[in-house]
């Protein structure tokens, strides 16, 4: 069971692919490799064949029996493999007619003598027409069914076998164009994200490199505002705390007494 299911998802596979395919090509979006002229020709030719076989055959039965309901007969025990029952022809028909009419009137009377001439002649004339159904049937009708049901069957299947082929192919050789395309691309344009690191790291030290120095590595100096004052200490010296009071040291404040041994 594995295996049919296994095959029928293959299968499935295929005929999609080979759908696409055949969808592409229509609509011009596929390449389809071209068969050889002589073949084509022969394709050609082999259609035409069936087509015309098949008109003929169709009229030379409708000749040999014009009844529609006795052809669908002769066709049902055809196909269900059953001898067909011999029919008794019209001319035939008519001569069974003819006779019965001349012995009721009497065939010493004139009428009668003339029914039983003409009756004999269509007999004739029906025997002909049934033995040229059964020969035309048979050497005229066999070769042009065995056509259509035996060689145009096997170059209808070799057909499609082959447009399945090539159907393949073109969907393979598809397939291997997009890769060497994309192959292609990667190659020539190479991914951002493997890039990035690289690049991150040379522009960083390149704008290291060539930045200016930081201001707050060099010391910077106050200009003098005016006549007679004295510059102004650097921002760092500004910035700065003093020097903390020690307890040992003498000195006043709010927060301290006078100082000992003044």
């Amino acid at each position: 069971m594995d295996f049919n299911m296994k095959k029928l998802a293959s299968d499935a596979g295929i005929f999609f692919t080979r759908a696409v395919q055949f969808t592409e090509e229509k609509f011009g979006q596929a390449e389809k490799t071209e068969l050889d002229a002589h073949f084509e020709n022969l394709l050609a030719r082999a259609d035409s064949t069936k087509n015309w076989t098949e008109k003929i055959l169709r009229q030379t039965e409708v000749l040999l029996q014009p009844n529609p309901s006795a052809r669908v007969e002769e066709f049902l025990y055809e196909k269900l493999d059953r001898k067909v029952p011999s029919r008794v022809t019209n001319g035939e028909l008519l001569a069974q007619y003819m006779a019965e009419a001349a012995s009721e009137l009497g065939p010493t009377t004139p009428y009668g003598k003339t029914l039983i001439k003409v009756a004999e002649a269509e007999k004739r004339l029906g025997a002909a027409e049934r033995d040229f159904i059964h020969t035309a049937s048979i050497n005229f009708l066999t070769p042009l069914r065995n056509f259509l049901e035996g060689d145009w069957k096997t170059i209808s299947k070799e057909r499609r076998l082959l447009q399945n082929r090539r159907l393949d192919l073109d969907a393979c050789k598809a397939r291997l164009k997009k890769a060497k395309a994309a192959e292609a691309k990667a190659t020539t344009v190479p991914d951002f994200q493997e890039t990035r690191p690289r690049n991150y790291i040379l522009s960083a030290s390149a704008s290291a490199v060539s930045a200016p120095p930081h201001p707050a590595s060099h010391p910077q100096t106050e200009v003098p505002r005016g006549p007679g004052r004295a510059a102004a200490p650097p921002r760092s010296a500004r910035l700065s705390p003093g020097p903390v009071p020690t307890k040992g040291e003498g000195e006043s404040g709010p927060l301290h007494g006078p100082a000992r041994g003044t």
